[in-house]
């Protein structure tokens, strides 16, 4: 049923497994529709929470290549419906009803460090990244940016957006983006043994908290959502957007050209 992820369920717990190791396991619009119809499954299914973890050396690397490539392409209006769409992604994890545990394996970085860090928990193991590095091919982060903020505070999430640096796993954790570091080859037990610490919970009590603390910032956060979408799809028709992209691919150094080239 899927190609981009697996999907098993045992034992009231549904474990999602990012599968394109090959490609780091970079997002790919099918990733995106395949993921959103996972975490449906899951939701109407018997499963009282999930683990999303990673197949490989990587977690989620972010946007795919191919992905990138063809955004240079895109329609303004391509563009709009393009982020809206990784903003829905990214809004469902976090509002997802049931408990979501992130077992972060390797690297997390741009849209797949938003993956890992918008669940309920995110465990690391010590060989985990995480960064968000946006700026650094000329491309903005501002649909994370409304997450982040609200997670580590605003001076902590101008510092990563802003330089696009890559922290270790023990940053992480110091800066409240990881719950918790456990070593590597116990990372999916460790994953488990908090899930059945949570089912030992009432179900109904943690399906209320959850939609609790969603409800009380899920105004400003949609609010918010909009202008970052709105500027995540602008950015993409400036030259420093295009040079960005182009020198990443070709991987040489970009020459920016700021504001008056775009």
């Amino acid at each position: 049923m899927y190609s981009t992820l697996l999907l098993e369920t045992a034992n009231d717990i549904a474990t999602i497994t990012l599968n394109r190791p090959e490609k780091r396991n970079a997002i790919s619009t099918q990733m995106i529709q395949e993921l959103l119809s996972a975490l449906e499954e899951i939701e109407r299914g018997a499963a009282r929470l999930a683990i999303l973890t990673g197949n490989g050396k990587a977690f989620c690397s972010g946007m795919d290549l191919e992905m990138l490539a063809a955004i240079a392409r895109q329609s303004p209006k391509e563009n709009l419906e393009d982020s809206r769409r990784m903003a829905g992604m990214f809004r469902r994890i976090w509002s997802f009803p049931k408990p979501l545990i992130a077992a972060v394996n390797g690297a997390a970085l741009a849209g797949g460090c938003a993956i890992a860090t918008l669940c309920d928990f995110t465990l690391a193991a010590p060989v985990a990244k995480f960064g968000y590095t946006e700026v650094k091919i000329g491309f903005l982060p501002a649909i994370v940016s409304v997450f982040l903020t609200r997670q580590i505070g605003e001076k902590r999430a101008r510092d990563l957006l802003l330089t696009g640096r890559i922290i270790e796993a023990l940053e992480a954790k110091e800066l409240g983006l990881a719950t918790e570091l456990v070593p590597a080859e116990r990372l999916l037990w460790r994953a488990r043994d908090l899930a059945d610490t949570l089912l030992a919970a009432s179900p109904t009590s943690l399906a209320r908290t959850k939609r609790l603390l969603t409800d009380a910032a899920a105004a400003g956060l949609d609010a918010d959502l909009e202008r970052a979408i709105a500027e995540n799809a602008r950015v993409r028709s400036t030259a420093d957007f295009r040079e960005g992209l182009a020198s990443f691919l070709e991987k040489r150094k970009p020459v920016w050209r700021g504001e008056e080239g775009a």
